[in-house]
């Protein structure tokens, strides 16, 4: 990963889930929270652009997720592709795995049961090497 804030397309900012438009910050700031408790080293590793790509991997994963409870299967091959990228950067996939699952904790929490359930169903992809 980069050690240089996310660029290309930018990260979500809201998501529409039963036609209502959701601010995604709040659930955001809590992931980053939790996983930065659990892997503190990767703000030494990343500096700076740590919290910023976690912040935007995130978005995009939740989005994914909606979008597939939505209707719009995106998130098997959107989450493969990210994690052939994070592996590309020697970023270790456990800790993918973990963020989903993390994300899949806040979304219960704040957002949605099955947009949770689609979180931990690619936490379990990343995890078989299908990611």
């Amino acid at each position: 990963m980069s050690t240089r804030g996310p660029g290309g397309s930018p990260a979500p900012t809201t998501v529409t889930l039963d036609e209502r438009k959701v601010p995604l910050a709040h659930l955001l700031e809590t992931v980053a929270d939790r996983y930065f408790a659990e892997f503190p080293g990767d703000l030494e590793r990343y500096g700076d652009a740590a919290r910023e790509w976690e912040l935007h991997d995130t978005a995009h994963c939740v989005n994914w997720a909606v979008l597939d409870v939505n209707g719009i299967p995106s998130l098997e091959r959107n989450i493969t592709w990210l994690a052939n990228v994070l592996r590309a950067r020697d970023f270790p996939l456990e800790q993918l795995a973990r963020n989903l699952e993390i994300a899949a904790d806040v979304c219960a929490e704040q957002l949605s049961q099955a947009v949770a359930e689609r979180l931990r169903a690619a936490a379990t992809l990343v995890r078989s090497g299908g990611g």
